[in-house]
């Protein structure tokens, strides 16, 4: 990966939460397991994988095939 900023950033809460946020929007909070389980995942990511993972997390993640799909008959 190229050192890629998708813009995302997480902040843990005291109660344990994890807030996610998209350029500074809220964009999901993971509680208990997944919380505690993102964490530890954050820790063993280099930063680009982070912002990888966090998109997956939000399903803010572009697939590549956005453009294609639009002209599909189904989607007009």
């Amino acid at each position: 990966m190229n050192d890629i900023d998708l813009g995302f950033t997480f902040k843990k809460l005291k109660n344990g939460d994890v807030v996610v946020a998209h350029r500074g929007k809220q964009a999901t909070t993971l509680r208990k397991d997944k919380a505690v389980w993102f964490l530890e995942e954050m820790n063993d990511l280099p930063f680009e994988a982070q912002q990888q993972e966090m998109a997956r997390l939000t399903g803010n993640y572009r697939r590549g095939n956005e453009r294609t799909a639009k002209g599909h008959p189904r989607n007009r």
